[in-house]
C-alpha cells in the first residue's frame, strides 16, 4: 500500500483538491493518512485523535467526495456530542458544499 503524505497524493476530484488548496492544507495528519482512503472506498472507520489534528478533514473530505449531485436524498449524516463541537465541521462543510453546488 502506497504511503499517502499529502492531499495531492489522494485520488480526489479537482473540485475537492481546489477547496483543500484554498484552505492551505498540504500535508496529511496521521488520522487523515489512515482514514481518508478507507472512507473513499466506502469502508467504515473509527478514529481517535487529539484536538487540532485534522479529524474534520479526515471524515469531511471523503464524505464530500462521495456525494452525488444528482441524488437529492440524504447522503451523509454527521453526529457530534455537543453543539460547540458541531461548529467546525458545519462551517467547513457548508463552505465546501456551496462550491460544489450541493444542498445542506
Amino acid at each position: 500500500m502506497q504511503s499517502m503524505q499529502r492531499f495531492e497524493d489522494l485520488p480526489l476530484s479537482p473540485e475537492i483538491l481546489r477547496g483543500i488548496n484554498e484552505l492551505e492544507f498540504e500535508e496529511l495528519f496521521p488520522i487523515q493518512a489512515q482514514a481518508i482512503m478507507p472512507l473513499l472506498e466506502g469502508r467504515d472507520v473509527i478514529g481517535q485523535a487529539q484536538t487540532g489534528t485534522g479529524k474534520t478533514a479526515a471524515f469531511g473530505v471523503p464524505m464530500l467526495e462521495r456525494l452525488r449531485r444528482d441524488d437529492r436524498h440524504v447522503q451523509a449524516l454527521v453526529l457530534v456530542p455537543t453543539r460547540e463541537l458541531a461548529l467546525q465541521p458545519v462551517e467547513l462543510t457548508i463552505e465546501k458544499a456551496k462550491e460544489q453546488e450541493l444542498s445542506l
